[in-house]
């Protein structure tokens, strides 16, 4: 296994550590006596996370280090955080939390890309996807609004809006590809 891969497995494996971390300080800002060093853990993990995101894509590329195992670690990796930081942010009684629409357009948002490479390897035996820059602006949004909650920042919401608008565009725009890759191929049915 390379190290890329070990790092990417290293990532996954501190997603239920940030759950719990986030848990336990919601716990305790719902009991009146916030521990503030859980807030400080949840943040470094997801932090490092983070981080470690950037550190396994740079080794892969430099040492070439890519693997079909990186490959689909990797978005597993990706959207675990993501997601998991945001339903556990939404739920857990933190002082400040997302807006129920936020954590519903991002399931819902990756839910139809998910049923959509479905659709589209099942109609067509192949499937092309490419991260776009919308994509990549959607994540770190969503990045930013995840931190902007976590470190308490007054006015957290604009990380909240500028995150769903970008969101929903990257949505649109995979729905819009993919439908390009449909005709491209098109079989009847």
């Amino acid at each position: 296994m390379t190290f890329a891969n070990q790092i990417t497995i290293f990532r996954i494996l501190l997603i239920p550590v940030f759950v719990l971390f986030c848990v336990y300080y919601g716990s305790s800002v719902e009991a009146g006596a916030a521990a503030e060093w859980m807030r400080l853990a949840a943040i470094g993990v997801f932090v490092l996370a983070a981080a470690t995101d950037g550190i396994d894509g740079y080794i892969a590329r430099h040492w070439n280090q890519r693997t079909k195992l990186g490959a689909v670690l990797d978005p597993i990796a990706d959207k675990g955080l993501l997601i998991t930081a945001i339903i556990t942010l939404s739920l857990s009684n933190w002082n400040e939390e997302f807006p129920l629409w936020f954590p519903v357009l991002v399931i819902a948002r990756d839910a139809v890309i998910l049923c959509g490479c479905g659709v589209l390897y099942f109609l067509n035996h192949s499937l092309e996807v490419k991260p776009t820059w919308i994509g990549k602006a959607a994540t770190a949004a969503q990045m930013v609004a995840i931190a902007w909650l976590m470190l308490q920042i007054p006015h957290h919401v604009w990380g909240v809006y500028l995150a769903g608008f970008f969101t929903l565009a990257s949505g649109v725009d995979y729905i819009a590809r993919g439908i390009g890759q449909l005709r491209a191929h098109s079989h009847p049915v």
